[in-house]
């Protein structure tokens, strides 16, 4: 049985969810998102709730009724709050700057690297003088967030020896010592 699946999604006042065909769509304040969902996963919405249920117990379908229900939660929760995510740039002469969806990084490398941000992922960069640079990105979508926010930490991942590269603000980075000198 799965837990997760068997929860309710409960529709905050001011978001509407509609269930056409095999895609379910809700619009909130914050903006509109869809979700294509599997036929073994049916779904229903009565009042203030969205039911999910599925047609048998095969282990795909038990696993595609949690990720479903958890999916439709997720877009419930962006079009009402939305999401954050914030970058922290750790090294020397690390730079980031934003110009309206575009964002120019100094990460060290002979070039400076500029990444133009979807129109769905508000944008903003901030130095202030004794703290590393911070990159926030705020957004409805929590995939397109997580996936825009995955890109910009690869182009310099956290190292474990001095700790310099672009990570969450939230990341703890596991440290190495470093060589010993010999005796």
């Amino acid at each position: 049985m799965s837990r997760i699946g068997n929860a309710p999604v409960s529709i905050p006042t001011g978001v509407t969810v509609a269930v056409e065909g095999n895609v379910i769509k809700v619009k909130g304040p914050k903006g509109e998102l869809e979700q294509s969902f599997d036929a073994a996963i049916s779904v229903k919405v009565e009042e203030e709730t969205v039911l999910f249920s599925r047609s048998s117990d095969l282990p795909d379908h038990r696993s595609k009724h949690g990720l479903y229900r958890s999916l439709c939660a997720g877009m419930v929760e962006g079009v009402t709050a939305g999401f954050k995510k914030e970058l922290e740039l750790v090294g020397v002469g690390f730079r980031a700057q934003a110009s309206g969806q575009q964002l120019t990084l100094a990460l060290g490398y002979s070039h400076p690297i500029i990444i133009e941000i979807p129109k769905e992922v508000k944008l903003t960069a901030e130095s202030q003088k004794g703290s590393n640079p911070k990159v926030t990105l705020e957004s409805h979508d929590k995939q397109l967030l997580g996936t825009v926010a995955a890109k910009i930490r690869s182009l310099r991942k956290p190292e474990p020896y001095k700790g310099k590269g672009v990570r969450f603000t939230d990341e703890y980075i596991r440290r190495k010592a470093g060589k010993s000198a010999a005796k």
